[in-house]
């Protein structure tokens, strides 16, 4: 999966763990072993020249609430944004912010 050595991690004293989970086909699953971590969940691929639209970063998200309570989970981007067009960087971050809103009306509600 990319990730074997998560579940190691709860020994550590940090207490959040960042993850690039946009790539295609990495197994969630392991995400199970990491105890009472925070997860800050990379949504965003800095590889992809394009955007994600919000509803592509809300399947992601869902997708790691399969795992992860969602006080615990908190969506990003895969990494720093440095090397991309600041435009692509803005049109990505909009769509963090609709995607994980979409996902959070989902979860309350509202």
């Amino acid at each position: 999966s990319g990730y074997s050595f998560l579940p190691e991690l709860t020994a550590t004293v940090a207490q959040q763990i960042s993850i690039e989970a946009a790539q295609p086909n990495l197994d969630l699953a392991t995400l199970d072993g990491l105890g009472d971590k925070t997860v800050i969940f990379g949504v965003i691929s800095m590889g992809d020249p394009e955007p994600e639209s919000p509803e592509t970063i809300a399947s992601r998200i869902r997708r790691a609430l399969e795992h992860i309570p969602p006080e615990r989970l908190i969506p990003a981007p895969d990494c720093g944004m440095k090397y991309i067009p600041r435009d692509l960087a803005f049109a990505k971050l909009k769509a963090l912010a609709e995607g994980t809103a979409m996902v959070r009306r989902e979860l309350t509600g509202a």
